[in-house]
Order: structure tokens, then C-alpha cells, then sequence
């Protein structure tokens, strides 16, 4: 694997762990679990694809200023349903979803 693609992955595994770690609302939740007599054991699992773009193909348009990619349009072939559990996840790692109208 290339060694700047192997930096770039430890980048984003570093932003990510950083992201969970400064989290107040993990840490508040984590807190509540040990005051009840818990240990607690966090394991997250995430899986990212990466695939080489080949010679010509358009790169997402990058924010000159910032770096930030982006957004596209993203069309939607069905319905997801997020339980409570799943936005809490969510709005820990800053992630926000739209309601449908």
C-alpha cells in the first residue's frame, strides 16, 4: 500500500479517536456507567473502502480555504429508521441526518 495512503488512514483513525475522546457526552455517559459500578469496555468498529481513482477521472472538488470536500447529492432508494441509540452514536461523532419532510 502506498505510504502516503497509509498516512492518510492513520490521519482519519487519529481524527476519529480524537472525535470519540473529546466527546463530553461519551464521557458523561462512560461517567454514569462507572458511578453504577460498571466497567466499561468501548469497541467501535468502522469500516472504510477506499478504491484509486483511475488517470482523468473528476476528484471531488475541494474548499481551497479549508480542504473540506464538497457536499454532493446523494439519492436515496429507501427508507432508514435510526433508533435513539443510533442518533445519540451519531450526534457523538457529529454526524447530522436531515428528517425527512
Amino acid at each position: 500500500m502506498e505510504e502516503r495512503l497509509k498516512s492518510l488512514m492513520q490521519d482519519l483513525g487519529n481524527a476519529i479517536n480524537e472525535s470519540l475522546s473529546d466527546s463530553e457526552r461519551i464521557a458523561e455517559a462512560i461517567g454514569e456507567i462507572k458511578g453504577a459500578g460498571y466497567d466499561v469496555f468501548l469497541v467501535l468498529e468502522a469500516t472504510i473502502g477506499f478504491n484509486k481513482r483511475e488517470d482523468g477521472e473528476d476528484a471531488a472538488e475541494l474548499d481551497d480555504a479549508s480542504g473540506n470536500i464538497e457536499p454532493t447529492e446523494v439519492t436515496s432508494i429507501g427508507k432508514v429508521r435510526f433508533t435513539t441509540q443510533d442518533q445519540r452514536f451519531l450526534r457523538a461523532l457529529r454526524i447530522t441526518v436531515d428528517e425527512e419532510v
